[in-house]
């Protein structure tokens, strides 16, 4: 258990950092997160943000700028979405090469900025796609029920899907609410046949490595807060993990945003997680 992101600074050089969760909840900082984030740099640290979104590295550098993010703290933004996008272009294994041109997309608000002009034709129905594209969802005001009309016609057809974006929840202003993984979770329970991009499936982490560049992997520390992404994803990638408390899990751990859990709600907690962290913190701050 720790108190802050300075404790760990004499015994890695790269930090991995999850987005939601730990730098904001989509729409403010997490108090202490950007002074965090300014600190490591100056202590000559680097920094990629590994983010499960199915939104392009552009649109969610300008998301963080908007909250006071410089873009220049960080090496690279290495996201889920881009993933899916680059395997969707270079068609590089069996099941992305299958897939056809025809797509029926899960968007949030519509947007399909993350697969427009790679030659993909998007449908408007079901009955006309060749695969489907989980980029997004409407959570809110929709949740994961909603879509059980739309998954029941996909299974009806055996079409694949690609999951850009594998996390269950995510934070809001509102609280945790339905992320697209939890859609293409339900989909594998239909039947169904889904490719997931991001976290925690160690290919991802092999980008970030390259973009902290001279930074040796027992040197390199992934600081998100899910267990089954951030935790689990490190683990598989042979790397240490530093899991924060103040998001996803807030409500299960502790009574009041930014403590560190008592011993027994942690221990308990953590009996029963895919993963263990190496390290706890009670949010990303100094």
């Amino acid at each position: 258990m720790l108190n802050g992101v300075s404790q760990l600074t004499p015994h890695y050089d790269g930090f991995i950092l999850d987005q939601w969760g730990v730098l904001h909840d989509g729409v403010t900082p997490y108090a202490g997160a950007r002074d965090c984030v300014r600190r490591l740099r100056e202590a000559g640290k680097r920094i990629v943000v590994l983010s499960n979104t199915g939104q392009s590295a552009e649109a969610n550098l300008g998301l963080m700028r908007g909250m006071g993010f410089e873009t220049q703290w960080f090496e690279r933004f290495v996201g889920a979405g881009e993933d899916a996008r680059a395997a969707l272009v270079e068609r590089r294994d069996p099941f992305h090469r299958a897939l056809g041109r025809r797509c029926y997309a899960f968007t949030r608000a519509g947007n399909t900025s993350l697969i427009d002009g790679i030659g993909l034709q998007i449908v408007a129905r079901i009955e006309d796609a060749q695969f489907l594209a989980l980029i997004g969802i409407d959570s809110p005001p929709l949740t994961a029920i909603d879509y059980e009309p739309l998954l029941q016609a996909g299974i009806a057809r055996a079409l694949p899907m690609v999951c850009a974006n594998p996390d269950i929840v995510r934070v809001s202003p509102e609280g945790t609410v339905a992320a697209p993984g939890a859609l293409a979770r339900r989909y594998e329970e239909l039947g169904g046949s889904v490719f997931y991009h991001g976290k925690p499936y160690p290919a991802i982490y092999a980008s970030c490595l390259r973009a902290l560049e001279n930074c040796s992997p027992e040197r390199v520390i992934a600081i998100g807060d899910s267990i089954e992404h951030d935790v689990l994803g490190a683990a598989r990638a042979r790397l240490a993990s530093a899991f924060v408390v103040g998001g996803i899990h807030s409500n299960e751990l502790v009574d009041r945003w930014g403590e560190l859990p008592a011993a027994p709600r942690w221990q308990e907690f953590a009996a029963t997680a895919a993963a263990r962290p190496a390290y706890v913190l009670p949010a990303l701050v100094w």
